[in-house]
């Protein structure tokens, strides 16, 4: 079982920059892909980037590519999102999320456990 919390959300103007966090509990955090997801107003979950259990191997929706950067601690049980450049359509709530398969995907139904999200709002 793991529990996942995020937290780095806030209100930004476009261009501007955040860094999300993801803190998982447990003790076999490494043993998880990691994923990051998005779901705006109206719409479904929408996949944004992942990494592999020891951080080598990472992927972007077109969306995030060139923008933002994946990594994870697994010392401290961290996963971490950094959004630079952001725009308006990036606003959404950020859920990170665990696959107990160890390997990234970019569909949600690979995932096991989900965090409670975190609100990024972009304004123009």
């Amino acid at each position: 079982q793991v529990q996942l919390v995020e937290s780095g959300g806030g209100l930004v103007q476009a261009g501007g920059s955040l860094k999300l966090s993801c803190v998982a509990s447990g003790r076999t955090f490494s043993s998880y892909a990691m994923g990051w997801f998005r779901q705006a107003p109206g719409k479904e979950h929408e996949f944004v980037s992942c990494i592999s259990r020891g951080g080598g191997n990472t992927y972007y929706a077109d969306s995030a590519k060139g923008r933002f950067t994946i990594s994870r601690d697994n010392a401290k049980n961290t996963v971490y999102l950094q959004m630079n450049s952001l725009k308006p359509e990036d606003t959404a709530v950020y859920f990170c999320a665990a696959t107990s398969t160890g390997v990234p995907g970019v569909g949600r139904f690979a995932y096991d456990y989900w965090g409670q999200g975190t609100q990024v709002t972009v304004s123009s």
